[in-house]
């Protein structure tokens, strides 16, 4: 009976099982930040990722030496790489999520894309960039957060506050003087009338970097004979709408408006 041979094609055995490590190793050290954020893709897609283009990488420049011994054969290993990296984006597409105008999940996409580049690297044996690509992607994901939160920040210190006031009177005034009165700022207002119904809905955008001037507004418009419910959504911790709910509070680096 002849013996099995390990190795893939050129490719010693253990050479093979190095780089396809290296490759789950630096997919689940990406992973491990998308995990510790609790996103849909997190440590197990991102080493999975990684390993299958690795898988592929190494199949398309070493798993076909019988097509090519003693025939003049050109054989372009890039051919199945090009078709990982069109691939992913299917994957992609799955973590990102639209629901009321706001798209989620893009940072986490873009991650997956690039792990896949990663295992591509460590597949054809290009380790130190593997590695240094997975250094600058961890630096994106956890440096320059700060980063853009502090210098363009989108939704750090944005607040949704959604208003049901009774239709037919004057219901912006209360809401202006209380604004008038709070250190929040009226970044935009939207003003949808429902005659049918007996209310109307007021979306405010506010900004403020203080969660206690957001509650003192909040706790101004509860005053207000013309607003019959309060809904909040917001970056921080926790609060309650009028009727006692918890608020569904958003904070989320992959969000873009």
């Amino acid at each position: 009976m002849p013996g099995i041979d390990l190795n893939v094609g050129a490719l010693p055995f253990w050479d093979m099982v190095f780089r396809l490590t290296i490759a789950t190793m630096l997919g689940g050290l990406v992973g491990l930040e998308r995990e510790r954020r609790e996103r849909a893709a997190g440590l197990r897609t991102h080493a999975l990722v990684s390993l299958a283009s690795a898988v592929m990488m190494v199949v398309s420049t070493y798993g076909f030496p019988s097509m090519i011994d003693g025939v003049q054969v050109g054989l372009d290993p890039s051919r199945l790489a090009a078709q990982v990296v069109s691939g992913i984006g299917f994957l992609g597409a799955g973590v990102i999520i639209f629901r009321e105008k706001t798209v989620r999940g893009l940072t986490t996409a873009a991650t997956v894309w690039a792990v896949a580049g990663v295992g591509l690297a460590a597949g054809g044996g290009l380790f130190t960039l593997a590695a240094v690509a997975t250094g600058f992607m961890l630096l994106v994901q956890a440096g320059l957060k700060p980063v853009e939160q502090r210098f363009f920040a989108r939704s750090a210190g944005q607040h949704r506050v959604v208003l049901d006031v009774v239709h037919g009177v004057d219901q912006l005034d209360d809401i202006m003087r209380a604004l008038a009165n709070s250190a929040v700022r009226l970044r935009s207002l939207r003003f949808d009338q429902s005659p049918g119904s007996g209310s109307d809905v007021v979306k405010l955008t506010l900004m403020s970097e203080d969660q206690g001037a957001i509650l003192e507004f909040i706790t101004r418009l509860r005053t207000s004979e013309t607003v019959r419910r309060i809904s909040y959504q917001g970056n921080s911790s926790s609060g309650q709408d009028r009727e006692g709910r918890n608020d569904q509070l958003v904070d989320d680096d992959d969000t873009e408006p």
